[in-house]
């Protein structure tokens, strides 16, 4: 995203929010499942642009409710608006926070299993969450960006100390298209498991129900969201971090660059 003027980055954000607005067809609900109050085995998604939460035609809405259909009330899943990363940041305080006394143990943190994830404007909102949650010594297994855009003052480049492991898919096409490699503050601390590039111009798909603007004016940048090759690895990489009771038993690939 940097390498796009500010006025394609101003003009996409108007965009957007109109397309956001004007959509026809209304946002398929998703039923929460009951989860513990305290569940410490978090995952949490951001959607991007101005997509609501709980809009399935969105890849991560779609692996929010699949993830919930194959795991047990234990663990927290959960989808969010980008602009909503406070939200998120109180509710896994809420739940790490398991004798409710308002702070947050060494033991309570020790125990926080998170996985965070989005893209887009959402992608980034990962990095800024996990930089939040650094700020209070909460470590996070894993970060997935997809096409990462950051916001005006953000940097989404740089993953914090607090997270395990992180990952970023992108594609380099278009006006808007994501960040192309992200690093580690401590490379002691974190592994950048890949930088994982994804070529629509030579290998186009299509992307049913997403509105015309998504399809034609930013057209790379919602195939990488639509890919089902790029989300099911995403999914495989959030398996690989949650504990072997509420993993599922099939059998998973590891993901491949192209």
């Amino acid at each position: 995203m940097r390498c796009t003027p500010a006025l394609l980055r101003v003009l996409y954000f108007f965009l957007s929010a109109a397309v956001a607005c004007a959509e026809a067809d209304p946002p398929v609900l998703i039923t929460t499942t009951q989860t513990s109050a305290d569940a410490q085995t978090m995952v949490i998604g951001f959607v991007g642009g101005f997509v609501k939460r709980d809009n399935s035609v969105h890849s991560t809405v779609q692996l929010v409710r699949h993830l919930r259909k194959r795991y047990p009330a234990s663990a927290y899943i959960e989808a969010f608006e980008n602009r909503h990363r406070d939200k998120a940041y109180q509710e896994i305080r809420r739940r790490l926070d398991r004798n409710h006394d308002g702070t947050i143990s060494s033991v309570e943190k020790q125990n926080a299993r998170i996985v965070i994830f989005g893209h887009s404007w959402g992608a980034s909102e990962t990095v800024m969450l996990a930089r939040k949650l650094e700020q209070e010594g909460i470590p996070v297994l894993l970060t997935i960006q997809v096409d990462s855009v950051s916001k005006i003052g953000q940097n989404d480049t740089v993953i914090p100390t607090n997270v395990g492991e992180a990952v970023n898919f992108y594609q380099p096409h278009g006006i808007i298209h994501g960040e192309s490699a992200i690093r580690a503050a401590d490379p002691a601390r974190t592994q950048i498991v890949g930088n994982f590039r994804f070529d629509y111009k030579a290998n186009p798909i299509r992307c049913e129900g997403y509105p015309w603007f998504d399809r034609v004016v930013v057209k790379t940048h919602t195939e990488i969201e639509c890919d089902p090759k790029v989300w099911n690895q995403v999914e495989t990489l959030i398996y690989s971090k949650l504990p072997p009771e509420t993993r599922d038993t099939a059998a998973r690939q590891e993901p491949t660059q192209e």
